[in-house]
């Protein structure tokens, strides 16, 4: 499960999730460890574009996915809403160490650039790229849990 919503996502996370415009996606951005803010300062930033300003820095090399088989299951016995989407895979990856990984909502993938795409969840994701494969699991029983 996410370690934490960004404050700016509270309330919206299932409304994006269930991908309601015509080219939009959710974005998986993984963060290189070193210089990785804390929880408390990361989930104040509204845009990805603010939160790679300030001290963390995207793991380039890795480079970004895009998640797929994204549901939303309203659970009206237990008053929340699960989100689950297929487990991103980096083939032969490489570069610095990551720290975590943040999942972004993108309006347009045909067009804007990182000051529209609006961060949901981070999720710590430790890991030192070393040429294989590497899968971040982000949950058994699905990446966010509205309630």
């Amino acid at each position: 499960m996410t370690d934490f919503v960004f404050n700016v996502a509270k309330g919206r996370t299932a409304y994006y999730a269930s991908l309601p415009a015509a080219n939009d996606a959710l974005i998986v951005v993984p963060l290189e460890a070193t210089g990785l803010e804390g929880d408390a300062t990361l989930k104040d930033y509204d845009n990805l574009g603010a939160l790679l300003a300030g001290a963390s820095n995207e793991q380039t090399t890795m480079g970004r996915k895009t998640l797929s088989t994204v549901t939303v299951t309203v659970d009206d016995a237990n008053d929340w809403v699960d989100i689950d989407a297929a487990d991103p895979v980096w083939s032969a990856a490489t570069g610095n160490a990551v720290g975590a990984i943040v999942v972004c909502y993108d309006p347009d993938t045909t067009a804007g650039d990182d000051t529209t795409l609006i961060p949901l969840s981070k999720h710590d994701f430790a890991v030192t790229p070393n040429g294989g494969d590497i899968t971040a699991v982000l949950a058994s029983g699905g990446f966010q849990r509205a309630s």
